[in-house]
């Protein structure tokens, strides 16, 4: 008898026990990520969290975000480092749920990549999972998605999707806002997910460097600089409502700080928001002078340092920095909130960086 020589699945590219040997692999760190309210493991049609929990509130208001990482995969692709990357996407999702006052609850989280190396989909489910650590939520379950023929073997992309809860009465958002308010900015810690097709753009193919060469002014290489982890600000924001009255939040993400800031602010307030307040750390510097991005540029890409914003009241401004000081935060005053007169955007940056 003839050996068949018909298609097959693993053939066409797809290679269902390597899938298998990662789930195996990456159960140990979604263990980690466990919550009370979780039922059931990883290995299920859907993950299970017990809403029984939720009776503790008398009117729950359900948050949800999905979010990916954008072209920083690419980095961490070239530099075979994928045990990181899972922070800036829990980063990414559970820092925009946190804005409005919730808690993180669960998170799931989808990764396609071009073949199915085993170790390497667990690092990256390792890093997800050590970013839900520090957001405070479950990692209840995920898909692996192999793509032969649509992506390269070491190609791969990541998504998640999150959900948290938030008590409707402390709702934070635009209407708590009022005149005279202050403006916290909380520090990032460099890059951390967005801007990548600039900043790749003006350092790789602009000017040639490589990621594994050291940067004086960054005191790293360029690689580990660019693989710095997206700071997750969801434990310290729920910290800081806790102890004192906070009015709102804002995630600098795509679109930089007046952008974001902008989004939460009511239509008759305006942000104002002082430059000479902080220094941008040197990877800001680098990408703009390197590329000669103008400033303007530059700030509507990149967080130029401030990763998260609270708007608190005056007198919370105190408690507000000894809190975040507590909990390891580097934070500071940076602006306030006025009245928008003729402004066509609810911020706005002013001055020139301190040096």
């Amino acid at each position: 008898m003839s050996e068949t020589t018909g298609a097959s699945y693993a053939a066409a590219g797809v290679d269902i026990e390597a899938g298998d040997r990662a789930v195996e692999l990456m159960k140990e760190w979604v263990k980690k990520t466990r919550r009370p309210e979780v039922l059931g493991g990883i290995g299920g049609f859907a993950g299970l969290f017990d809403a029984s929990a939720l009776k503790r509130y008398e009117r729950p208001l359900l948050a949800s975000a999905t979010d990916g990482v954008g072209t920083k995969v690419d980095i961490a692709r070239r530099l075979g480092v994928y045990d990181t990357i899972g922070h800036d996407l829990v980063a990414m999702v559970m820092d925009d749920i946190v804005v409005c006052g919730a808690e993180p609850l669960f998170m799931t989280d989808y990764i396609c990549v071009g073949k199915v190396h085993p170790e390497r989909v667990a690092a990256i489910v390792k890093g997800i999972a050590e970013g839900c650590v520090l957001a405070g939520c479950a990692l209840v379950g995920g898909e692996t998605a192999e793509h032969p023929g649509l992506l390269g073997e070491d190609d791969f992309d990541v998504a998640g999707a999150g959900t948290g809860v938030v008590e409707a009465d402390r709702l934070l958002g635009p209407d708590r806002i009022r005149k005279g308010d202050a403006v916290i900015a909380m520090a990032s810690s460099g890059l951390h997910s967005n801007g990548y097709s600039l900043v790749r753009h003006v350092l790789l193919d602009r000017a040639g460097l490589a990621l594994e060469s050291e940067v004086a002014e960054l005191g790293r290489t360029l690689g580990e600089e660019l693989l710095e982890p997206t700071k997750i600000y969801s434990l310290d924001c729920l910290a800081l409502t806790r102890t004192t009255e906070v009015h709102a939040y804002s995630h600098v993400t795509g679109g930089g700080l007046a952008a974001n800031l902008a989004r939460v602010v009511p239509d008759a307030l305006h942000a104002v928001v002082d430059r000479s307040t902080w220094t941008p750390g040197a990877v800001f510097d680098l990408v703009g002078r390197t590329g000669d991005v103008e400033r303007l540029e530059l700030e509507k890409t990149l967080n130029m340092g401030v990763g998260m914003i609270a708007i608190v009241p005056e007198l919370s401004t105190d408690v507000a920095l000894a809190t975040l000081a507590d909990r390891g935060v580097d934070a500071w005053v940076a602006g306030e909130i006025t009245e928008r007169g003729d402004k066509e955007t609810g911020a706005e940056l002013v001055g020139d960086y301190a040096v």
